[in-house]
């Protein structure tokens, strides 16, 4: 009878692990299934459950660390992130006075302001993303420089 429940908890965990996928469940599938393996020795019911909880913490406390770390996806940066210090096209001429500007970057537009009080850019002009704050991109100028028209 033992042995029963312990297989319910290990496939209980297990499913809340495939169902989650977050790391939480597993390391007590493995408590259960150690727990499993002392019931089949023979091993007390209050043995079992020692040993339970004690394979239980030490696999969280252990291995749960190094799983993070190599088990789990890395995290993409956001469009947030991504987007400080690259250079954006400005759709709209920037000019917080008149609080206009827009810029795209990736495709999406975004709400531009310039970084520095005053400064003003015309619309198609190359600049750089110094800032976000909420919504908005806080530009400066880049360090691009406008190609010069060829003479014929």
């Amino acid at each position: 009878m033992e042995a029963i429940f312990w297989i319910v908890l290990v496939v209980l965990f297990a499913v809340i692990e495939m169902v989650t996928v977050s790391l939480t469940s597993i390391w007590f599938a493995g408590g259960a299934l150690v727990a499993l393996l002392c019931a089949a020795l023979g091993l007390d019911l209050v043995w079992q459950i020692i040993i339970f909880v004690a394979v239980s913490v030490v696999l969280l406390c252990f291995t749960r660390p190094w799983a993070m770390k190599y088990l789990k996806p890395r995290l993409v940066k956001t469009n947030y992130e991504v987007a400080v210090e690259q250079n954006v096209c400005l759709t709209e001429a920037v000019d917080n006075i008149k609080g206009t500007g827009t810029a795209v970057f990736k495709g999406l537009e975004w709400t531009a302001r310039a970084y520095e009080e005053g400064k003003t850019f015309e619309a198609g002009t190359i600049v750089k993303v110094k800032e976000i704050r909420g919504v908005t991109m806080y530009v400066v100028e880049s360090d691009i420089m406008p190609q010069k028209e060829e003479v014929q």
